[in-house]
């Protein structure tokens, strides 16, 4: 098996340049979250000068009268401080929640539109791994990490401004913690930034083993795999947590030195304040004030420098995000053509998945515009990657695929396409606005024309709320028939010139084949169709038949045609007769 492409990672400087983009439509909001942050942080800085006044009153034994002004001036303080700090981190959330929707409705369309063959080649876990968990990260760093830590880094230099204005040689006195506080970060960022992308990459890992061992569950079984599976997860397992240690043991060490700054800087400023007073140069009020600013910063310089840790964090995951952003999408047609009719027309197209071997081999189809094409053969014959190379799921490797004179891979000829398989999802929610996916301005009447188009407009207004029920998870759940007539109804609404459906009535059962086949005929009327057909019933309402086997076209003509022929479909025919 050959080795996993993940999808990139983007550069520092590509992530920086994103975030500018998000940021400018919101400049005004930053500007104002800055000035009330800014607000906050030099309303604290008055409660060390306020309590070290009330120390000198004491000192000087004054009377308790004269206290008052200061202890009324400590709880406007305390007020005026909340409040700004209440707006500035509102303002700075309300930030950066729109630039992570924004992010994030960027990243699904790109999603969206990746080649299906560069999600193989990465795996379905680097994928999920980073709508999930990366996604997450970068929504807890928006919410606590950033304002955290935008707060903190104002507190520091403010307080810093705040002991020069008591004396300079307070300020150095405090300064000398920040040689320690910098070879503690710049030793701790100089780990952090490959460990916590490792540890992002062994999650993605996990995932994407987990995903292949439950999702191939069946294959392990039936091949006796199930040992190797167990190890290969239990491999991915431990370097979760192995990567899990190594940062716990960085940040171990990480805080241990911050504690050591934090004891320099104390003992420092202490010993300056004992000299200054014993000088005369500085009172008691002022020596405690200065104590108070310097214990006051162990919270905001260890809250920036712990921020560091969710920041460092979230910037790999915002740089496996932003990688995606930059993955290109499917090749656009040149000149922006759009298709002139419902016509398919597949000339020496061979296609192959990943590095494997090739499953169609020069296939050539011509399909006139308005008819309904059949598409029948053993399992393995390449019925459905045929069906997804017409849809534009797939690109061939060699050869051309064209709907209307234009290549799939163009956006306007993509969506002259619709695909419908076996595999429905009803999305949760009102019935209504599911149907309104295909079509988002049809009215309820347009949908009520769908839904009966495909035989189900009984069900759906015999539902408790009719089109305004709740269905999928958590709402009222739909038969498979009735699932699929959703699906067929999706079809109507969005009136492609050309609809693939691939096995889409397979799921039906007996009882609701003959159903589920009238309502794909319908909704096929006056459209291109391209019909992988699971029944050979469907194949004799067909215009043309194509008989696949091996990756190849091995018979194509009307059902009576190839009947008369006698050959590889008559045989199929008579075998499906007898079976019924």
């Amino acid at each position: 098996m050959s080795e996993r492409q993940l999808l990139p990672v983007a550069t520092a400087g590509r992530v920086r340049a994103e975030l500018s983009v998000l940021l400018r439509p919101r400049r005004l909001w930053g500007y104002s979250a800055l000035v009330a942050l800014v607000g906050a942080a030099a309303v604290s800085l008055l409660t060390a000068p306020l309590l070290g006044r009330i120390v000198d009153l004491v000192a000087q034994r004054q009377p308790a009268s004269s206290v008052h002004g200061p202890v009324l001036a400590l709880a406007g303080v305390a007020l005026g401080q909340g409040l700004l700090t209440v707006l500035g981190i509102a303002l700075v959330n309300r930030v950066g929640e729109g630039m992570l929707a924004s992010l994030r409705e960027r990243f699904v369309a790109q999603v969206l539109d990746l080649p299906l063959e560069r999600i193989e080649r990465a795996g379905s876990g680097d994928l999920t791994s980073r709508v999930s968990a990366d996604v997450a990260v970068v929504s807890e760093a928006v919410r606590q990490a950033v304002p955290q830590f935008a707060r903190s880094g104002l507190l520091i230099a403010l307080t810093l401004v705040g002991l020069a204005a008591l004396d300079w040689r307070f300020m150095l006195a405090g300064l000398v913690a920040v040689p320690v506080q910098v070879l503690t970060a710049r030793w701790y960022l100089r780990r952090s930034a490959p460990m916590y992308r490792a540890q992002r990459e062994a999650a993605g890992a996990q995932q994407q083993q987990l995903l292949d061992t439950v999702g191939g569950a069946a294959t392990v079984r039936a091949f006796r795999l199930g040992e190797e599976h167990t190890a290969l997860v239990a491999h991915r397992s431990e370097a979760v947590v192995e990567t899990a240690v190594r940062v716990i043991r960085t940040q171990t060490s990480f805080f241990g030195r911050l504690n050591l700054a934090e004891f320099v800087g104390t003992a420092s400023v202490l010993v300056v304040g004992f000299f200054l007073v014993r000088s005369g140069t500085a009172t008691v009020g002022a020596a405690s004030a200065a104590a108070l600013y310097f214990i006051n910063l162990f919270g905001p310089v260890n809250q920036a420098l712990f921020s560091l840790d969710t920041v460092q964090s979230s910037g790999a995951a915002l740089a496996r995000l932003v990688g995606v952003l930059d993955t290109a999408p499917r090749t656009e047609s040149l000149g922006g053509a759009q298709p002139v009719d419902g016509s398919v027309k597949l000339s020496e197209v061979s296609h192959a998945y990943l590095d494997g071997p090739e499953v169609l081999h020069d296939i050539d189809l011509d399909v006139t515009s308005g008819n309904r094409i059949a598409l029948v053969g053993a399992t393995g014959a390449g019925k459905s990657t045929l069906a997804k190379l017409v849809s534009g799921i797939h690109q061939p490797s060699s050869g051309t695929v064209q709907i209307g004179g234009v290549e799939p891979v163009s956006a306007d000829a993509r969506r002259g396409v619709a695909l419908v398989t076996q595999e429905v999802h009803v999305f949760a929610g009102r019935l209504a606005d599911d149907l309104r996916l295909a079509r988002p301005g049809a009215t309820d009447d347009e949908l009520l024309a769908a839904l009966r188009t495909v035989g189900a407009a009984d069900w759906a207004l015999a539902l408790p709320d009719g089109l305004d029920t709740i269905v999928g998870s958590g709402g009222h759940s739909l038969t498979v028939v009735q699932s699929q007539q959703l699906a067929l109804a999706r079809l109507v609404l969005a009136d492609p010139p050309v609809a693939v459906l691939d096995e889409a009535t397979a799921e039906a059962g007996s009882a609701g084949a003959k159903v589920l086949d009238g309502a794909a005929l319908n909704a096929l009327e006056g459209r291109t169709g391209l019909m992988v057909a699971h029944r050979l019933t469907q194949a004799a309402t067909a215009d043309q038949v194509v008989v696949m086997d091996g990756g190849r076209i091995v018979e194509q003509g009307t059902h009576d045609e190839l009947l008369a022929e006698g050959g590889r479909y008559a045989g199929l025919w008579a075998a499906w007769q007898h079976s019924r």
